[in-house]
């Protein structure tokens, strides 16, 4: 069975690859397919898994211009969207339970966040 590691990491090989000016945008970005915990209740959702690009404020409109493209990336791997997030609002949000509920994804949005990019 592929894993949503696996997935994400053949999402940001083939933008890579085949879209050079989308990869240099979301190479600044940390990139994770999602599958939905709710399959439970709605069996329909069952495999309908999803990308989501966490962007560092700066790059966020940058990103959001590329998204049709990384959408039609998405759907040729049979994922079912792509979602931006602002990273840094995450990150430095005083009500957020990530670095409690999800600490590996909290650390890994502050890397991207330290490192330095072009805008």
């Amino acid at each position: 069975m592929i894993t949503e590691e696996d997935l994400a990491q053949q999402f940001a090989t083939i933008v890579e690859h085949t879209h050079p000016s989308a990869w240099e945008v979301i190479r600044h970005c940390y990139v994770k397919v999602n599958n939905p915990q709710f399959q439970y209740l709605h069996p329909s959702y069952f495999h309908k898994r999803y990308v989501t690009v966490y962007c560092p404020d700066k790059l966020m409109s940058a990103v959001l211009t590329q998204k049709n493209l990384l959408r039609e990336v998405a759907q040729y791997l049979g994922l079912v969207e792509v979602a931006c997030l602002n990273a840094t609002n995450l990150v430095r949000d005083p009500m957020s339970q990530l670095k409690h509920t999800h600490p590996q994804l909290w650390l890994d949005l502050l890397w991207i966040l330290s490192t330095k990019h072009e805008s």
